[in-house]
Formats: C-alpha cells, structure tokens, sequence
C-alpha cells in the first residue's frame, strides 16, 4: 500500500531472499529487504527453530523486533533431505544472506562457488566479523569489535572504555549487506550474473571511526574519547531543571547564540564581547556553562523546550527507550508500526528509518512461529502434500498440517 491507502506493489516486490542467519546482524538485513516489499524466507533449525526465539535480558528482543514481514521454515541441514530441500529453494531465490560463523555454511555444503553453480543468477550475502585478511577466520561479535575498533574507547570516559546502548554495529552492519544487495541487484539487470558479497562488523565499525582517525592524522595526537574532549561548540551539554530532570541543549552557530540569549532573557551574556564568537565561547566554558546551568534551573522541562523551540536551537529529553512508545512525532508521523510479539503482545516498534515516494513500509506480518510457512513454500517447489507430509514425520522440515477436506 501507498501511505494514502492505494494498493500498489512495494519496490523489492518479486525478488525471494533466503536469510540463513541468527541474532541481529543477518536479521536486520533480511528485516530490511522484507519491509521494501522482498519475499523473505527465514531458514530455521528443525524442530526449535532460531536460537534467538528464546534469548532471555537484553536478547529478548531481538527476534519479535527484527523478524516482522517474513516467512518461516525449519529445515535439518545436517540430514541430506534437508540439505536436498535448502538447494530447491536456492534455485528459485534472488538473494541467500548467511552470518553464520566463519567456516559454518561451507561444511553444511551451501558455500558461494557451489551455489553459484546452483543458480548462477543469486547475489550471496555473506555477513561476517571480518573481511579478508589475518582476523578472518576470528569469532566475532558486535561487542568485540565496538572494543577492538575504538568505538567502546570513544564512548566512554577515560579508562572506561564502553559499549554502546543498543547493537549498533550489528545493524549497521546488516544495513551494508543491504546496500551491497540492492547494488548486485542492479548489475544483475545489466549482466544476468549473480556475485558474492560480503558486509562485515569490524570494517563497519572502523568505518564509524573514521571522523577521528582523521584527527588524529591532522593533529598528530591521540583522539580523547568523547566525554573527555573538548567540544567544537560553546553549548552542547545536559543540564538540569527546576524539577531536576535532565536535558540535552546543543548551540552550534552565532545565530543559534543571539537567539538563545534574547529568548531566554539574557541579554547580558548577549552583549558580553568575551562570547562574540563560538571559539570564544568555548574558551570561556569554565564560567560560561554553570552561569546557564544556573538560569536553566529556574525553568522547568516545559518551559525550557518551549523557549529552545521558539529560538530554533537543538534540545532534548534524555529519553528512555520505553517513552518512545508515546513520543508525539514517532505516533503522529507514522514510525511505529503495530505488531502482535510471541505471546500475544501488542506493542509498537519502530518502522525503518526510511520513506521512498509514496510508499508504505508497514506491517503486513506479524513475526512468524517456527516453520509457519514451511507447507505454503515447499508446494511452490512442486512436492506434493505427500511428500511435505513425510518430510515432516521424519523431522526434515517443521510446517503446518494439511488443510483436511
């Protein structure tokens, strides 16, 4: 559908991606792909299904988050029927993403130069920690590299090296994969050919690093992790209100400055020549910072964002991810989609972070039980119920029971 209602085919509509993945990295690109309107089936283990169904804390949402829009089936690679199954629906697929470990979906049977072979016509997506080269064959996770790439060292204090709050390389990562398919894609329009290609972690998270790696260079220095730097901007901190919460107010321009002091009254620190300009501005942080701190608590919250709004400069709540559910612009915007979670759970979450035209990246399935799909996409093979059915019994693939009658 089109935002305005009207029925229309979504832009990947007609291509079939087969998601050999599991945690976050492999399920961000397939999430991705399904929202754009791909047929995306995920392959799970027989007879439980992904892993990441049952992760408890901080994976409990992994799965019901990543994982709308698809079509389930579980096969047993490890038996020659099953790998006999995985190898029909290659022939029929566009797109095959794996992150397995290093070395796992070659043992299976289902490397790059074999299903090439198989349907010269796939892109092969290969998720990985690594790219070519002496880590290659290194277990990876997005923790591991958010340490060995300086991302970890950035974000914390001096001696506090820290992850970041969500699994931002993991998806940053799944998101390359997505721009290397949609890339192979289009050369498969010119050539006819499909081709390997690989997004990994590390490279994704070295790739974030590349703003201070460039300082570095410039100046000859060890890059200070964030909440050690000086900042580039006079006002770009948390302060506290009147009732004590905390806020973010960033001013990043001289005229973000006359605004903010004749908004907010100060038209002291306005006319004081010391702050004529944000590199002046800076140098005088020592003083400057608490005497707006001091002013700022006299506001609360809603009068401080009413007067930032109305001087047009940068602020925020320190929000938690559970306010996000009744943020006004995520609701009234459209960027939460509705969807019913294992259990039955009615929730909200976050619709992908992108619009093209007029189209409707929503929700049109709920994330799939194990094997779900598994009867609807075999007999798109040619088996007939028969065959699914003893597949079945002897454990080769997980999927619903015929329709009686």
């Amino acid at each position: 559908m089109t935002m305005n209602g009207e029925k229309r085919a979504l832009p990947l509509s007609g291509i079939r991606v087969l998601e050999l993945s599991l945690a976050v990295m492999g399920p961000t690109c397939g999430l991705l792909l399904a929202d754009m309107g791909a047929e995306v089936i995920r392959v799970e283990r027989a007879p439980d299904g992904d892993e990441t169904r049952r992760l408890k804390g901080f994976g409990t949402g992994f799965f019901p988050f990543l994982n709308r829009n698809k079509k389930s089936i579980a096969i047993d690679l490890k038996a020659e029927r099953g790998r006999e199954v995985l190898e029909k629906l290659i022939r029929s697929a566009d797109v095959l993403v794996e992150n397995f470990a290093p070395g796992t979906i070659e043992r299976l049977g289902f490397g790059y130069d074999r299903m090439a072979a198989l349907n010269p016509r796939l892109i092969y997506c290969a998720l990985k920690g690594f790219m070519p080269g002496p880590y290659e064959k290194r277990p990876a996770l997005d923790e591991v590299v958010q340490m060995m790439s300086g991302l970890a060292y950035m974000t914390g204090p001096l001696g506090q090296p820290l992850r970041a709050g969500a699994s931002v390389v993991d998806i940053l990562g799944g998101t390359y994969g997505v721009i290397a398919i949609l890339a192979a894609l289009h050369e498969r329009e010119r050539t006819g050919k499909g081709q390997a290609v690989i997004a990994t972690l590390f490279e994704a998270a070295a790739f974030l690093m590349g703003q201070h790696m460039a300082v570095s260079a410039l100046t000859g220095k060890p890059s200070p992790p964030m909440p050690n730097r000086q900042s580039a901007w006079s006002i770009y901190d948390k302060f506290e209100t009147r009732e004590g919460d905390l806020v973010f107010v960033g001013i990043t321009s001289d005229r973000h400055w006359k605004r903010f002091c004749e908004t907010f009254g100060l038209v002291e620190l306005g006319a004081d020549q010391r702050l004529a300009g944000n590199n002046e501005r800076v140098s005088q942080r020592s003083w400057l910072i608490p005497r707006i701190q001091e002013h700022f608590k006299t506001l609360t919250k809603t009068e401080l964002f009413r007067l930032c709004e109305e001087a047009g400069i940068p602020f925020s709540p320190i929000a938690k991810p559970e306010e996000l559910l009744d943020d006004p612009q995520l609701n009234e915007g459209g960027g939460l989609l509705e969807t019913t979670l294992p259990g039955g759970v009615r929730t909200k979450l976050p619709r992908i972070p992108l619009r093209i035209g007029t189209y409707d990246f929503g929700l049109r399935n709920d994330p799939p039980e194990v094997g779900q799909d598994g009867r609807e996409l075999l007999a798109s093979l040619g088996l007939s119920d028969g065959e699914i059915d003893r597949l079945r019994q002897d454990g080769i693939v997980v999927a619903p029971a015929a329709k009686e009658g």
